[in-house]
């Protein structure tokens, strides 16, 4: 599959479009002054504790106190706790993380007051960036990602990914990586990572250590709410997380960005670092490319496919709501069961691509057009989760129900994007109301008058919608000509169609327009 990344890096901010086939699939916008975003480590301050909630309220800096559940805290959050007084502590200052002897885990099923307390100092690391009205939401699970591995402080244990299939390639991995990884840190293997050299997998590592001894050496003299280590920015993370053999290019407006992407890609991958060209062109990149037309399709209300098929996408606090119409597309010698199959398969493919476009997180209701034959909801089954397969966030998706609704649940850890395709409305400027016609004439004729006696102009020419051109000079007492009998001027009127409904401007015998 045919993959490109355009960047788009603006002043303030910087946004990247993902291409499959040159489809878009992802729309991802970065501002340089977001201060809480997904895998950020901060050092915090407790609150308060919420019994009834399981779960505390945490300062990190943000307007709103975010949001540590018990069951975000990680096994191992003793054992962080400890080390974490330990090593603000001057006085008993664990060497590293290595010669560290963990604690204990905690229950599954225990209290948070039996494990935090008020003022409490806590290294936290940001889990969902805040939506709406909610601040961010916390764990204190630490890991850091890399290309090929995630490392996990306080564990030892070694995960791999389950879409690793081959049972030779798991254990290969796993004894690599349990003869190089370090005391005290657990290790998940990414499905990247299947087939590679012990040399990549041991940089990866090392990376990822040097990372959280950067942490370490922040948190040294730190006082909450302090950030201590950042994720990589959107654009690198992007590219660790998606760069494969089928990424074909990658083209950024801006030098700068351009360098730093080049240098990315020439560490993580060396062979696929010529993939990234510098856009030079006049035209926007995002018009050159295309992606700006396929935005202003793609999002809205209604969203239509090639074929006419259509959906209607709403969206509410609670979940979101698609409904999938046939529109005009009908086959005449296929049976309504049939048309229904096909329109709905066309559908899911559209609707996989939207959930990915729009990061449509929570829970997501699809109610296509109803089939009796099993096989025919088996076969939409089928194809919604091949189509989300290319999905990187966590869903679920239910078979379909007796109403022939679909259910999925997909995993929000930022706020959905919503572009806004709609303009405003030139006759009234956004307000949903306009002028009255009578109170609109009455404005045109003090201006005339404005313009025949105060700037005493001896030849005027109103420019004007062909509605009000009609209405003012229709008739043989027309309101024109009430204007030459009462100023002794004939007032040129003529019909432009590009103006909007009560739209008019006045101009002088040059065509000079006059400014009131």
């Amino acid at each position: 599959m045919n993959k490109e990344l355009i960047i788009d890096s603006g002043p303030n901010e910087v946004n990247l479009a993902l291409l499959e086939e040159k489809s878009l699939v992802e729309l991802h916008k970065e501002n340089f002054n977001n201060n809480y975003s997904v895998g950020d480590v901060y050092l915090g301050k407790v609150r308060r504790i919420m019994p009834g909630l399981n779960a505390a309220f945490v300062d990190v800096g943000y307007e709103k106190d975010a949001f540590l559940h018990y069951l975000d805290l990680g096994p191992q959050v003793r054992s962080l706790n400890k080390f974490i007084k330990l090593y603000l502590s001057h006085k008993s200052k664990p060497r590293s993380l290595q010669d560290f002897n963990l604690e204990r885990d905690i229950e599954k099923t225990g209290k948070v007051s039996q494990v935090l307390r008020s003022n409490q100092q806590v290294l936290v690391q940001i889990a969902k960036e805040p939506i709406s009205t909610k601040g961010p939401r916390l764990t204190s699970e630490i890991s850091f990602a890399g290309r090929y591995l995630v490392l996990v402080p306080f564990s030892n244990r070694i995960s791999i990914s389950q879409k690793i299939k081959s049972p030779e390639e798991r254990n290969r991995l796993k004894r690599l990586i349990q003869s190089i990884k370090p005391n005290n840190f657990g290790v998940i293997i990414r499905t990247v990572a299947e087939n590679k050299m012990v040399a990549d997998l041991d940089t990866d590592l090392k990376n990822l250590t040097m990372r959280w001894e950067s942490g370490m050496k922040n948190l040294l003299h730190a006082r909450p709410p302090k950030k201590i280590a950042s994720e990589l920015d959107k654009t690198s993370a992007l590219l660790r997380d998606l760069l494969s053999e089928s990424f074909n290019n990658v083209h950024v407006n801006n030098p700068v960005v351009y360098d730093e992407i080049k240098s990315f890609i020439a560490k993580i991958a060396p062979q696929k670092a010529d993939i990234v060209k510098l856009y030079k062109g006049r035209v926007p990149i995002f018009d050159h490319f295309g992606v700006d037309k396929q935005i202003k399709s793609s999002f809205g209300k209604t969203v239509t496919i090639k074929s006419g098929v259509y959906l209607i996408i709403e969206h509410t606090e609670a979940l979101h709501v698609i409904d999938v119409n046939s529109g005009h597309r009908i086959v005449q010698d296929n049976s309504q069961e049939n048309n229904a199959l096909h329109v709905n398969l066309e559908a899911a493919t559209e609707i996989a691509r939207q959930l990915r476009l729009r990061d449509m997180g929570g829970i997501i209701v699809i109610d296509f057009i109803d089939m009796n034959e099993a096989k025919h909801r088996r076969a939409l089954f089928n194809k919604l989760k091949e189509e989300m397969a290319r999905d990187r966030a966590k869903h679920t998706i239910l078979p379909p129900s007796k109403f022939g609704l679909v259910q999925i649940t997909r995993q929000r850890v930022r706020p959905e994007v919503n572009v806004k395709i709609v303009e405003k409305c030139p006759t009234c400027g956004g307000t949903g109301e306009i002028k009255p016609s009578i109170i609109l004439i009455d404005e045109i004729e003090n201006n005339l008058e404005y313009l025949l006696k105060e700037q005493n102009e001896k030849v005027i020419k109103i420019e004007l919608h062909p509605y009000l051109h009609a209405f003012l000079t229709r008739g043989i007492l027309s309101i024109q000509m009430k204007w030459y009998r009462k100023h002794r001027k004939w007032i040129r009127l003529e019909a432009n169609n590009a103006y909007h409904y009560l739209e008019y401007h006045f101009f002088d015998k040059s065509n000079e327009e006059l400014k009131m």
